[in-house]
């Protein structure tokens, strides 16, 4: 071995220490590597930061943004909703619906994309069916990698699709893939549900708490939201029918509180102030209205008749706000600072002492520390993090900031999704152009976009793309791979195309798919052009094994896009990937070798 080699030896073994031990966190390990690799002059300086330019890390920075506006007007929300009604809240069937969604999807779209679309839609759906994120996000990388194996659409499917045209052979259509992958995919998913989800971590950090219970539901049982909930009809002669809220004075007049508004079918949350108020309107709302009240305004009241009717909804969620230390409100009423005209916010309870108030909240004098339960617009509650006076605690994670935007957000994510399938532009490019339209027509801010990158995938995937450069240039990858062969002699067909199938494997854990493609093609042919025989399973073999990811999450970058919002460590990916990896090895080769008859 050459010096270079040694060196590169070296460092990866020490990152994969580093990596497997945990002690440090998995960005940090990666940029320390590429900054290894630069000092000793391994790669160049080009070559040492090349990875933040990397076509793998510009799509993860274009599908983030594009999931950050399918989340923020409701479309991954919805998807979450119907994901749910679907497994009925069964954590078995949320597993199946979550590695089946995410597998269909990758069968026609880059892997990255699917993910990127389908992880904010599956946070949600852990929030709302109280499932930890860990439970479901690794089903959801892993079903993305197994679609990816039965189609052509993967990267390292069309490179050595790419190979074979050039070297003179029939390539592998779009369909070809299938019979070997498909077999993958179905026992794969079959395996994530009644396995796999057994070997799953239970649930970590912050998350462990936070998602036991729906946001709403949490909130509304702290403040108990439910006490002096009425449902009202106004009668035929009452003064406020044909008046605006406004204009009817409810709030600070009557101390009534109008949660929403049901108007036949239809029901409109937190009504704005222009909203007019009908005969036929039922209102709901928060108070106990005194019966000369009733009587003035000649008002039909009776409690709420709707179970587990829920004062909000995703564009008009709950928040929980502070009164801070040096607020010009203190001392002063709800009423007194006419809250609902000034933040065009509902004031729904007070929290004072460690226990919700329980006298009105109108007349009740803000204190230093006290914290409000508030209802409205998403945009309202969002512009509570510029004011002076009070501090946003906690809000909706499911909010929905901009509900007008949803169709268009999903007809231009269709359309970058269905170019990229179609190979006319590098996915990149549309993932950031994408972006870029969806910011432009207000489907989301830029700030709202760069918070919703995951900044440590694309770290993690930076400092570690000039590792496979260094792999390459040395010639240690290649020098494994012959060195391997060498030692493993003539053998029969069979066992050579599972070599490589292993080869491939090894090399993707420690460079991308793509790279251990290109690596591996090209000695596949040659093996199979020195023995004689068919390449196409020599070729099939690599593009599976260029899929077979799952035992670290440095194997694809999906794994990575999930590590952080599943709270994993690389002990979890090995202790639900390798009995799936040993699956996916042995039916590949049995797929193999039926298919070819070797």
């Amino acid at each position: 071995m050459t010096f270079e080699q040694i060196i590169t030896s070296i460092i990866i073994i020490a990152a994969i220490v580093l990596f497997i031990t945990n002690r440090l966190r998995a960005d940090l390990v990666a940029l320390m590597a590429l900054t290894a690799l630069g000092l000793s002059g391994i790669v160049s300086l080009n070559e040492a930061f090349s990875g933040f330019s990397s076509t793998a890390v510009m799509t993860i920075l274009g599908i983030s943004m594009i999931s950050v506006a399918l989340q923020m007007t409701g479309a991954t929300h919805s998807l979450g909703k119907l994901i749910f009604r679907l497994s009925k809240g069964n954590e078995t069937r949320l597993v199946f619906l979550v590695s089946v969604a995410s597998a269909l999807l990758s069968l026609f779209m880059n892997n990255i994309a699917a993910v990127g679309v389908l992880l904010p839609a599956v946070s949600s759906l852990s929030r709302k069916s109280r499932v930890s994120p860990s439970r479901l996000l690794i089903p959801l990388a892993f079903g993305t990698i197994l679609g990816g194996m039965a189609t052509l659409l993967t990267t390292s499917n069309i490179i050595v699709s790419g190979a074979l045209r050039d070297a003179g052979i029939p390539s592998f259509g779009l369909l070809d893939y299938f019979p070997i992958g498909g077999p993958v995919m179905i026992l794969g998913i079959i395996y994530l549900t009644f396995i796999g989800k057994r070997l799953l971590p239970s649930g970590g950090g912050h998350e462990r708490i936070t998602n036991k219970r729906d946001f709403t539901e949490r909130l509304s049982e702290l403040f108990q939201v439910d006490r002096n909930l009425l449902q009202i009809e106004l009668g035929h002669e009452s003064p406020l029918i044909g008046k605006t809220i406004a204009q009817g004075d409810w709030s600070r007049r009557y101390h009534i509180t109008i949660l929403a508004l049901i108007h036949g079918r239809e029901i409109l949350f937190s009504p704005a102030s222009s909203t007019v108020i009908d005969a036929r309107d039922t209102l709901v709302v928060k108070s106990a209205i005194k019966p000369e009240v009733i009587a003035e305004l000649k008002l039909v009241v009776k409690p709420l008749d709707a179970p587990g009717f829920r004062v909000s909804d995703e564009s008009h969620p709950l928040a929980e706000i502070l009164v801070t230390p040096h607020s010009r409100l203190i001392g002063k009423t709800v009423k007194e600072i006419s809250f609902r005209d000034r933040f065009d916010l509902n004031v729904l309870g007070i929290w004072r002492s460690g226990k919700p108030l329980e006298e009105e909240c109108a007349d009740v004098s803000l204190h230093f520390g006290d914290a409000l339960l508030v209802q409205g617009p998403t945009p309202n509650i969002r512009n509570l993090r510029y004011d002076t006076d009070l501090v946003l605690l906690e809000e909706d994670p499911d909010a929905v900031v901009a509900p007008g935007k949803g169709l268009a957000t999903i007809l231009i994510t269709l359309a970058v999704l269905a170019v990229a399938a179609i190979g006319i532009l590098p996915v990149s490019l549309l993932a950031i152009a994408g972006a870029l339209l969806l910011i432009l027509i207000g489907s989301m801010s830029v700030n709202d976009a760069y918070h919703g990158i995951e900044w440590k995938a694309i770290f993690l995937i930076a400092g570690l793309w000039p590792l496979s450069i260094a792999l390459q240039n040395t010639g240690l990858a290649n020098l494994a791979v012959t060195s391997f062969l060498d030692l493993l002699g003539p053998v029969s067909p069979i066992l050579l195309v599972s070599s490589f199938l292993f080869l491939s494997m090894l090399l993707t854990l420690l460079m991308s798919g793509q790279v251990s493609a290109i690596v591996m093609i090209p000695l596949a042919l040659a093996a199979a052009q020195t023995l004689g025989i068919n390449p196409q399973p020599f070729a099939m073999a690599v593009a599976m094994g260029c899929s077979l990811a799952f035992i670290s999450p440095l194997g694809h970058p999906v794994n990575i896009m999930v590590m952080s919002p599943g709270g994993y460590t690389f002990k979890d990916f090995l202790r639900v990937g390798a009995p799936l990896t040993i699956l996916a090895f042995a039916v590949v080769i049995a797929a193999i070798a039926i298919y070819w008859g070797l």
